[in-house]
Formats: structure tokens, sequence, C-alpha cells
């Protein structure tokens, strides 16, 4: 049994959980595409959902969003909480579910965490680790294939004993 709840935490949850949450993110999605939610701010900005994660007993979503450009990301929430209810009750409509999840929306900071590791990746400090690395053990270690290779072309060689042409001379004679 741990060993089950261990795996679930890490790859985010069990199948159900999973599929249930693609659903609700594309219920939520098609929605925002189509404009069916009426509010000023929604309808004035692309919003991309990436990810919702559900509860083990399927009650509650949590749905990660991203306006486009990452602007105004506290009235986009704020306008997402107002029509809760709302996006609620149609969730409940498309996806066939015994209980309609509460929904909780969140700001997706993937994208943030993405270009911090990619500046850090940029700085001197990391640049010169990665460049100092030995180029000498890369060349050692592809002259160790080099070598394996010219040996296994060495036994395709005519001249060497147990060939197909030594055998057809000795048929020969």
């Amino acid at each position: 049994m741990a060993r089950s709840s261990n795996s679930q935490k890490r790859s985010g949850g069990s199948q159900r959980q999973l599929r249930v949450g693609e659903l609700v993110r594309h219920a939520l999605a098609d929605m925002l595409a189509r404009g069916e939610v009426h509010d000023p701010i929604i309808e004035g900005h692309l919003i991309t959902v990436p990810e919702v994660q559900m509860t083990a007993d399927l009650r509650l979503a949590t749905i990660y969003v991203m306006p486009l450009g990452g602007r105004d990301t506290a009235a986009v929430l704020a306008a997402l909480e107002r029509n809760k209810r709302y996006l609620r009750g149609e969730i409940a409509h498309r996806v066939n579910l015994k209980f309609a999840p509460d929904l909780r929306f969140r700001i997706d900071e993937r994208f943030d965490e993405a270009e911090r590791i990619e500046k850090l990746l940029r700085t001197p400090e990391v640049r010169r680790d990665l460049d100092s690395r030995d180029p000498d053990s890369r060349d050692s270690d592809n002259r160790g294939l080099d070598n394996r290779d010219s040996d296994d072309r060495g036994s395709d060689d005519a001249d060497s004993p147990g060939t197909d042409s030594d055998n057809r001379k000795d048929d020969e004679r």
C-alpha cells in the first residue's frame, strides 16, 4: 500500500485523477476559447490552462492558468474567481462525474521557473563550469569506441582465417 501512494505522489496522482483532470482542463479551455464566460476581463485576455490537478476524491480541482504574455494575472485570477460558480456548473454538464468538483484557480509558475533556470545557466560561473570539462576525457572515450570499431572491421577482411574465400580454396584442393 505504501508503495502505491509514493508512486502516486511522484506521478501527480492516480490514472483516474489524471484522466479527470484532463477532461476538466479541456472543458474549461474550450469554454474560454469560445468566449462562453461573459466577463470583460476574461474576454479581453487569451488564457492558457496548462494543468488541472484533482484531489484523490475528485471533489477539488486546482486549475493552473496563465494569461498570454503573463500580464494582468491578478485581474484574470479575480475574474475567474468571480465566475467560479458558473464555470463549476458548466464543467458539471460537460464532464460526467458523480460530484462537480470545487474549483480553485492558481497562476502557473512554470514559465517563471523555466526562465529562472535559463538565467542561471547563462551566468558566467555556470558557463565556466560547463566549459572547463576535460576535453581529453571525452577524446579518450571516443578513441576507445574507434578502436572497437576498427577491431570489428578487421574481422571482415578476406585475408583473415576462416573466411569463405579460404574455405573455397581448401575445397578446390
